[in-house]
C-alpha cells in the first residue's frame, strides 16, 4: 500500500508524515511531495519517498501517484488559486488510478458563509465530479494561527479583534495530523465527511486569560468594531485586501461560524484534542525568548 501526501513539506504535512511513521506505517509505503526539495531531502532522510511536484504540474503529480492506494490532498495555501490547483491534483489522481482521496477541507464548507469556505466547496464538487472515493476532513480552526497575537500580547499587553464574544473550537495542527494519518490509512472512512474541530469553545477573553498566564504578564482582550479595526490594520500597514480579509475572517468567529465542537476529532485520535493553553506553549516560549 502506497500513501502520497501532497504539500508534505509544509507543516501539516510533515506532522502527517510524523504520525503515519509513529502509527507503524513503513517508510517506504509513504510518497512525500511538495516544491521544497531541501525539506523533502530530509524526508528521504527518514526513509520516506519523495518527489518534487507544484500544484500546476499535473504530469509530476501523476508519476507521484502511479501505484497509490490512497493520496492526501492538503489543501494550498495560496487563497483565490486553490480551485486549479486542487483540479490538477484530482485530475492527476484520477488519470493515476488513485484509489482513495482523502480532502482537508473547511467547516461546513458546502453551506457555510465563512470568507475561506467557496474554494473549499468547489474542491469538494470537483472530487465527487471525479468519482474517485473520498473522505472530507473538514479542518476547523488552528490553535497556531493565534501565535502572531500572542507575540503582539508579549510587548502590548493586549490581543486586539473584533470578534465579539464569538467562540473559535480550536485545535492543536498536530490534531488535525493526527486524524488524517489515521483516515488515510483506513479505507473504512470512505463515503465519510468530518467536521473537525476542538473540544472546546474559547472566546478572546479566555484567549486573553490563557495569554496572561503563559507570558506572565497581565493580558486584556480589546475588541472592536469592524470600523475600527479595520482602520487600525491599515495604520499598522496592511493592504486593503488583507486588511478586509482580517476583518471579514473576525466577523464570521463573531457569527459562529467557527466555534462548533462535534467531537469528530477527538472520535478519530482516540484523545482529547489539545487544549488552548498547551497549544500555544510553544509560541509563548518563543515570545518569551524574542
Amino acid at each position: 500500500m502506497t500513501l502520497v501526501i501532497t504539500g508534505a513539506t509544509g507543516q501539516l504535512g510533515t506532522l502527517v508524515i510524523d504520525a503515519l511513521l509513529r502509527n507503524g506505517t513503513p517508510a517506504t509505503q509513504i510518497v512525500a511531495t511538495g516544491r521544497n526539495e531541501q525539506r523533502l531531502a530530509a524526508l528521504r532522510e527518514r526513509g520516506v519517498r519523495t518527489a518534487v511536484a507544484d500544484y500546476s504540474d499535473r504530469v509530476a503529480f501523476e508519476r507521484a501517484f502511479a501505484g497509490a492506494e490512497a493520496v492526501l490532498l492538503i489543501s494550498g495555501s495560496e487563497v483565490g488559486q486553490r480551485v486549479a490547483q486542487h483540479r490538477t491534483v484530482v485530475e492527476a489522481a484520477q488519470a493515476a488510478g488513485v484509489a482513495r482521496l482523502v480532502y482537508t477541507s473547511a467547516p461546513r464548507a458546502t453551506s457555510s458563509a465563512l470568507i475561506l469556505a467557496p474554494e473549499h466547496k468547489a474542491t469538494e464538487e470537483l472530487i465527487a465530479a471525479s468519482g474517485i472515493p473520498a473522505t472530507i476532513l473538514r479542518n476547523g480552526w488552528y490553535t497556531e494561527n493565534y501565535a502572531g497575537a500572542l507575540g503582539q500580547a508579549a510587548t502590548s499587553g493586549e490581543i486586539v479583534a473584533s470578534v465579539g464574544d464569538g467562540r473559535v473550537a480550536s485545535a492543536s495542527r498536530a490534531d488535525y495530523a493526527d486524524a488524517a494519518a489515521v483516515v488515510l490509512a483506513d479505507a473504512s472512512h470512505v463515503g465519510q465527511i468530518y467536521e473537525l474541530s476542538g473540544d472546546v469553545a474559547w472566546t478572546h477573553a479566555d484567549l486573553a486569560a490563557v495569554a496572561t498566564e503563559l507570558l506572565a504578564r497581565p493580558v486584556t482582550y480589546r475588541n472592536l468594531s469592524p470600523e475600527q479595526h479595520l482602520a487600525a490594520l491599515a495604520d499598522a500597514g496592511l493592504d486593503a485586501g488583507t486588511a478586509g480579509f482580517v476583518v471579514a475572517l473576525d466577523g464570521n468567529i463573531r457569527d459562529g461560524l467557527l466555534a462548533e465542537t462535534s467531537g469528530d476529532l477527538a472520535r478519530l485520535i482516540g484523545r482529547p484534542t489539545t487544549p488552548l493553553q498547551e497549544g500555544l506553549a510553544p509560541a509563548a516560549d518563543e515570545a518569551l525568548a524574542a
